[in-house]
Formats: structure tokens, C-alpha cells, sequence
């Protein structure tokens, strides 16, 4: 896929980009499955209650969710892959998988993927794009993505567009890996791995150009501190146009510029080199 670029016969065209989708299925029998598609609502980052719990949070288009197995869990079935689809619920396409049985699953399509490659998940499987494995079976330096934190969870790392992880080391029932912030981290070796880098790398190419391109993902604006009265922010207020006086600080107060927040001490020791 390539990126596009538009002539600049407006402010807001002359920086923006999109990402074309040739390459891509669009017919609804590939893209919106019935039995891999689920309704969900906006909830404007309000919790159960109503209340208000994330800002800046609402509207956009609507769109149904495409559900993905992140577990790989059909063990030693193999699986031909029938379109690469366009998903609205993340930065990274997805393909669609139909097993030798008829089953049908999406999962995260890996860079260099192709409509009519087969894939497998099993622990003697070849070290090739797509194909999911246990850490401890994976040759060191591999890149994989869709990683485990736990055996039999289902991936939680690197699943965005254009991330990889890379097998750096094993030392007894530990795996080391190198994560995409750069921090090295244990995984423990019965953890599944996708094989490969996740797709859609020109996807950090994209200028969104204008709001309204934003809005559609259900991104509200937001109106800056020092716009604000000092009742409504700590940066508000002041003679003319001020830049806060102070720290860069949450509107309650708490710092969001190198201010630590993390507080998992449970697995910190898995942690063998921060990302800072």
C-alpha cells in the first residue's frame, strides 16, 4: 500500500495524507462476517454510572467490532488465508483465515502476508510469517508480535501497526524480549508468538490534515490550560497571552510530563532493562 498526497487547494489539504487500500478486500463477505462481527455502543468516556471518566472521548462514525483470535488456540490445523480486510477498531488490517474444517478467524495480518498463504499454529510449525508458536521454540533474533503474557491468555503485545518484538535470549523457563519502546522484559518460554511484524507499516505516515478526520474516530477536541480561568486549570489565568508559569500539569493538578505511573510491583522483577 502506498501513501497518498493531495494538491493544496486548501489549508487542510496541503499536509494531509491517506493510506491507500487497493490491496484490500471489500466485499462484506470478507470484511463483516457475521459470526466475527459484534455491535458495541459509544460510550463517550462516561463509566456505568454516567459519569465522565475519560475526556475527549464521543461521537464518530459507527462501526461494528471485529472479533480476533488472539489466541491462536487451533493447534496443528492448517489454514489458508482467504482476503486481507480493513478493521476501523484498530491501526493494523486483519486477515481472514478459513482452517481446512471450514471454521473461519480473523487475526492481525503480519507484514509481507498474502491472499493464499497458509498459515499454522503448532509447536513444530516452520518459523515463517504468520505462523504461531511458543516462545521456547522460536530461534533467538526472531521478530514476532501478538506475545503473551501468560501461557494461554492471548496476546496483549505488540498488536499496532508496524510493531515487532524481538527474541533476544532464553535463560531457563524465561524468555527475554526486546519490546518496541526498547525495555527488555521476561516471558515466560509456553507463551504463543506470532511469527513476523505486524502489517500496515505506512500507517505512521498519516496526517490526519484536519479535526473533522479525527472526530470520525471519536477523538473530541480539547481546549489547552492556559486558554482556561485558573478556577478551571493550574495553567489558566494571567496578563495576556502566558504559557502557564509552571510544570506541565493534569487539570487536577498532577504532573504529565516524565511523572512516573506506574504501580505494578508484582512484575517488576520481569522488568530487566526500562525503556528509559
Amino acid at each position: 500500500m502506498a501513501v497518498k498526497t493531495f494538491k493544496s487547494y486548501t489549508k487542510s489539504r496541503r499536509q494531509m495524507t491517506v493510506v491507500l487500500t487497493d490491496g484490500l478486500a471489500k466485499d462484506k463477505k470478507y470484511t463483516q462476517v457475521k459470526k466475527l462481527t459484534a455491535s458495541f455502543g459509544d460510550r463517550g468516556g462516561r463509566n456505568n454510572v454516567g459519569r465522565m471518566t475519560v475526556r475527549h472521548q464521543g461521537a464518530g462514525v459507527k462501526r461494528k467490532y471485529r472479533i480476533i483470535d488472539f489466541k491462536r488456540n487451533k493447534i496443528g490445523v492448517a489454514a489458508k488465508v482467504l482476503a486481507i480486510v480493513y478493521d476501523p477498531n484498530r491501526t493494523c488490517d486483519i486477515a481472514l483465515l478459513s482452517y481446512l474444517d471450514g471454521e473461519k478467524r480473523y487475526i492481525l495480518a503480519p507484514n509481507g502476508l498474502k491472499v493464499g498463504d497458509t498459515v499454522i499454529a503448532s509447536d513444530d510449525a516452520d518459523v515463517k510469517v504468520g505462523n504461531s508458536k511458543k516462545l521456547k521454540d522460536i530461534p533467538i533474533g526472531t521478530l514476532v508480535h501478538n506475545v503473551e503474557l501468560n501461557p494461554g491468555a492471548g496476546g496483549q503485545l505488540a498488536r499496532s501497526a508496524g510493531v515487532f518484538i524481538q527474541v533476544m535470549a532464553k535463560e531457563g523457563d524465561w524468555i527475554l524480549l526486546r519490546m518496541p519502546s526498547g525495555e527488555l522484559r521476561r516471558v515466560k518460554e509456553d507463551c504463543r508468538a506470532t511469527i513476523g511484524q505486524v502489517g500496515r507499516l505506512e500507517y505512521e505516515q498519516i496526517v490526519w490534515g484536519k479535526a473533522g478526520r479525527v472526530r470520525k474516530l471519536g477523538v473530541r477536541s480539547s481546549v489547552r490550560g492556559v486558554a482556561m480561568n485558573p478556577i478551571d486549570h493550574p495553567h489558566g489565568g494571567g496578563e495576556g497571552k502566558t504559557s502557564g508559569g509552571r510544570h506541565p500539569v493534569t487539570p487536577w493538578g498532577l504532573p504529565c510530563r516524565g511523572y512516573k505511573t506506574r504501580k505494578n510491583k508484582r512484575t517488576d522483577r520481569l522488568i530487566v532493562k526500562r525503556r528509559k
